[in-house]
């Protein structure tokens, strides 16, 4: 049996981009993610993570999909959040079909798992015999959800930490969400006006910026 693990990084950040990871583990392989100590990527250290995402992506096929801020903006005119992962996790189902997994487990991002999971089912089309499993804390519960959180996450803290070092001058944008004092004082500093690409302005903490 080959399982389609995603999940995805960045989905609430006002910066940078939104990561979503799919990796196929075959089911002999998932001892291997037990021994590397795979874990959810929140309760791994950066550096931590930085070594597992290089194993993991020389040992297993993978595929990831970023959908940037500023594309995010333009889709959010039209659609949901919801909407816009849709759309990345049936193009990793898509481009991951060749491996002929058996399985699909996603971290929901919808607050009803079973909506989530009705939605991934018609992305398979006719291919019924997979099994789809949408689940909240998909990625502290199945080792290849895990294994795609790491990857995705890292990929988005590589995009961060290039984005410190090109608006620097301005000062330390933080980690990009909203929660972290440091991303809204760089918010701050830029003004509405001068907002680069990638800050998400569609999100309600930069439009409140409008009316400093």
């Amino acid at each position: 049996m080959k399982t389609l693990g995603i999940d995805e990084a960045g989905r609430g950040s006002v910066i940078g981009s939104l990561i979503v990871a799919g990796i196929i583990v075959p089911q002999e392989k998932e001892i291997m993610l037990s021994r590397m100590g795979v874990k959810d990527s929140k309760r791994l250290t950066p550096q931590r993570r930085k070594v597992l995402a290089r194993k993991l992506k020389k040992i297993f096929d993978y595929t990831i999909v970023e959908i940037k801020a500023k594309d995010i903006d333009i889709l959010r005119e039209t659609m949901t959040l919801n909407n816009i992962e849709e759309i990345a996790i049936q193009k990793i189902i898509n481009q991951l079909n060749k491996y002929n997994y058996d399985r699909i487990i996603l971290d929901s991002f919808d607050v009803k798992p079973e909506r989530a999971k009705n939605k991934c089912v018609s992305f398979l089309e006719k291919k019924t015999q997979v099994e789809v499993i949408a689940e909240h804390k998909a990625d502290d519960n199945y080792l290849p959800v895990a294994a795609a959180s790491i990857i995705a996450k890292e990929i988005r803290d590589e995009i961060i930490d290039e984005l410190k070092k090109e608006y620097r001058k301005i000062g330390d944008l933080g980690s990009g969400y909203p929660s972290d004092s440091k991303t809204i004082e760089f918010l701050k500093k830029c003004g509405y006006d001068g907002l680069p690409d990638t800050v998400r302005k569609s999100w309600k903490t930069v439009q409140s910026l409008k009316d400093l």
